[in-house]
């Protein structure tokens, strides 16, 4: 997958989380769940662009740390929103598979970076 095609997945990827945090109940539980999901679901784009972009090997692999991070952290949110019953997990299933695909691509391709970085 190239550079133009994971920026189009992950933004799709936080299209998807705000499609589902807007349809989330209006209780204090889903509402604080869904607001730390917004935030991470939809950072992992973000910060994606900002790795494409580094001046170094160490910011890209520094960068793809934090994008590693918010998908993480996204499975996280998913995993206590079907946890707590808020949400059925068959709802949550393709969500969570396409995040837990980012998470697994952008370790491999932090792995790949380490390996090919000079002292």
């Amino acid at each position: 997958m190239d550079e133009r095609d994971f920026k189009e997945r992950t933004r799709k990827l936080a299209l998807r989380i705000v499609h589902l945090v807007q349809s989330l109940p209006k209780d204090l539980a889903a509402q604080t769940i869904g607001r730390q999901l917004l935030r991470c679901g939809t950072s992992i784009g973000g910060n994606y662009r900002a790795a494409c972009r580094a001046r170094s090997k160490a910011d890209v692999i520094s960068k793809m740390g934090i994008v590693e991070e918010e998908a993480d952290e996204t499975i996280y949110w998913t995993e206590l929103l079907v946890e707590t019953g808020i949400i059925k997990k068959e709802r949550l299933s393709p969500l969570m598979k396409e995040t837990d695909e980012i998470l697994a691509m952008v370790v491999a391709s932090i792995k790949t970076l380490r390996k090919g970085r000079t002292g």
